[in-house]
């Protein structure tokens, strides 16, 4: 069975009881995490050193990045997260340490390493225009020795905490690869929880037996290795094709200003695009892997999940730079 987007045929969940249920859920967010760096100024000439403009720095402002920004997004509805990811032992590192403990996100997941760098993505911006970003990383895989600690914290926390989700956010950074895919998804399956996953290209064919695999349209199609003019009613027998191969209950694409497509063994959902004033789309797919994997634990409702995820990651396009949604904003939006 097929639904188009029409509220009239769907009879809405209510609000307050479904955010009641997810408030108190616990998680845990497995990926690349990074420190977003702004630098807010003006230009007014140009350089006398090279065609390039001159920024004038008024104002430098650190946020939690990456995988790290999914956990922010969680934690905004009330949730527990758990962030497990490895950073380099350096002044970033320290510096992401002190952002987790300002908004009380606990770090007995994270891994501080001497051998690598904590991956800081730097914005110039002026005007509310990015002029320029700078990325200073290492995406190399980690070490062996790195992934055995990895998986010591994640299996520690799931023994004392009674985790509902457990959330991929893949980076291409190099913390995930198909052998701690594999082992951390059985472990959840042994203890019956929830696995969710916004993938990139390196590890996409990686992720069997998932509850909710999540990608963007250009990296469905170029893991399917299908045609990028994909339009939804052709994306339909992919998506039924790939979930059986790679044993995924439910499937859902992002299609940017086309909405979502969001698809289980017995139905499919296109939800179009809220119009909005764009302003950033850094860190949409963020909020929408967030609030679905939230969602999931609370409601198997296809239509919902990626009604509600639709709107939060329309509202955080509204802002400058990679933002938490606003979950009362995002109430009033979908009331």
């Amino acid at each position: 069975m097929d639904r188009q987007q029409g509220l009239n045929k769907v009879e809405p969940l209510d609000i307050d009881t479904l955010f009641g249920k997810i408030k108190d859920k616990k998680a845990i967010v497995v990926g690349d995490v990074m420190i977003d760096s702004y630098m807010f100024g003006k230009v007014n000439r140009i350089s006398p050193e090279a065609p390039v403009p001159v920024v004038s720095v008024s104002e430098r402002k650190y946020r939690l990045g990456g995988a790290a920004n999914v956990a922010l997004n969680m934690a905004a509805f009330g949730a527990k997260v758990f962030l497990c990811a490895v950073i380099g032992n350096d002044s970033m590192g320290h510096a992401f340490r002190e952002l987790l403990h300002e908004h009380n996100l606990p770090d007995n997941g994270i891994i501080s390493s001497e051998n690598r760098k904590t991956t800081t993505k730097t914005r110039v911006i002026s005007g509310g225009q990015h002029l320029i970003r700078i990325d200073d990383e290492d995406a190399s895989q980690i070490s062996d020795e790195l992934k055995e600690i990895l998986m010591f914290r994640i299996s520690q926390i799931i023994e004392n905490e009674h985790i509902d989700v457990l959330i991929f956010e893949d980076y291409d950074k190099g913390l995930l690869s198909p052998d701690i895919i594999h082992r951390i998804t059985m472990l959840c399956r042994q203890n019956k929880i929830k696995v969710t996953v916004d993938p990139k290209k390196r590890n996409f064919d990686a992720y069997k037996y998932v509850t909710l695999f999540k990608p963007n349209l250009k990296e469905f199609c170029e893991g399917c290795k299908i045609d990028r003019s994909t339009n939804v009613e052709t994306l339909k027998p992919y998506a039924k094709d790939f979930m059986i191969r790679n044993n995924i209950d439910m499937l859902m694409v992002t299609l940017s200003e086309n909405g979502i497509f969001i698809c289980n063994r017995k139905e499919s959902v296109h939800i179009p695009a809220q119009i909005r004033d764009i302003v950033d789309v850094s860190g949409a797919g963020d909020t929408v892997i967030s609030v679905a994997s939230l969602l999931l634990t609370a409601t198997d409702d296809i239509h919902e999940i990626a009604r509600i995820a639709n709107f939060a990651g329309g509202i955080v396009c509204e802002k400058v730079g990679v933002v938490p949604v606003d979950v009362e904003v995002l109430k009033q939006k979908i009331s």
